[in-house]
């Protein structure tokens, strides 16, 4: 089994939309609001290839001898005034699909990407995991990452 990753192409946008439908599915039983807070704008195909064009952003592709099985996308995201222009690579989405999930596909799409932001000089990540998403947690922090913030949300109407 050859387990992959690599910046995605324009040929990869039907494969990326489908694996982001699963992962929006899979985050909306999970957290209703997702797909509206933390998921892609519509339509997410042309949300896919703004983001696979931008320069502020890296979208990876992983394979599993040559078939797309999920994907990452990270941001480059400016920090405060006072950090002189630094800027945080932010993890903001990353999905493999079920059978193949704890094969390395995510830590190969996560090398990629360390990597690539790295080339541009970014030293500090962060990675955005939603509460019940157990195994994406642990995935990170075996990869070095700690909790550094919680997002805290109400849904309104009441207590």
């Amino acid at each position: 089994m050859d387990v992959a990753a690599r910046t995605a192409a324009a040929a990869d946008l039907p494969e990326l939309e489908r694996l982001y439908r699963l992962l929006e599915a899979e985050m909306a039983l999970l957290e209703p609001v997702w797909p509206l807070a933390d998921g892609l704008p519509e339509p997410a195909a042309e949300a896919l290839d703004a983001a696979r064009t931008d320069p502020t952003a890296t979208l990876v592709v992983g394979t599993i001898d040559g078939v797309a099985v999920g994907f990452l996308l990270g941001r480059s995201e400016p920090m405060t005034p006072q950090a002189a222009g630094a800027r945080t690579g932010s993890v903001r989405l990353v999905f493999t699909e079920e059978p193949a999930r704890r094969v390395g596909v995510g830590e190969a799409m996560l090398g990629a990407y360390l990597a690539a932001a790295r080339a541009e000089g970014i030293t500090l990540f962060d990675a955005h995991v939603t509460p019940g998403q157990r195994a994406t947690k642990n995935f990170f922090e075996s990869n070095g990452f700690s909790a550094r913030s919680i997002v805290m949300h109400h849904g309104g109407g009441g207590r």
